[in-house]
């Protein structure tokens, strides 16, 4: 269950990268609202580690959870906000990956 809750905590700091993205491109109310969604997004994900820590260990959790993070943003970054991708770029998405996973394994 703590892994469970650990990938939706990752998922939500995609979120939470997601709406400073669209921060970025917004004015007047809408801004505000993408921040809320920001803030909303931070919140539960921290939440959300801190629960995952209570029985993992917080030098696996913390990694993984960065790395969901991480992947997740560059992945919304190149479909939603039209980033570049290149080889290198996807290569190491790739790495961080294995990373992850072999984090996990140990």
């Amino acid at each position: 269950m703590d892994w469970f809750l650990l990938i939706v905590a990752g998922l939500f700091e995609s979120g939470f990268a997601f709406c400073l993205g669209k921060m970025k491109e917004a004015a007047g109310t809408e801004w505000y609202l993408w921040g809320a969604g920001f803030l909303a997004c931070v919140v539960i994900s921290m939440l959300l580690l801190a629960k995952a820590v209570h029985t993992l260990p917080v030098s696996t959790a913390y990694p993984v959870w960065t790395g969901i993070g991480a992947v997740g943003a560059v992945v919304l970054g190149i479909v939603f906000f039209h980033e570049p991708v290149s080889f290198a770029r996807l290569f190491f998405i790739c790495t961080l990956i294995a990373s992850v996973v072999g984090l996990k394994m140990v």
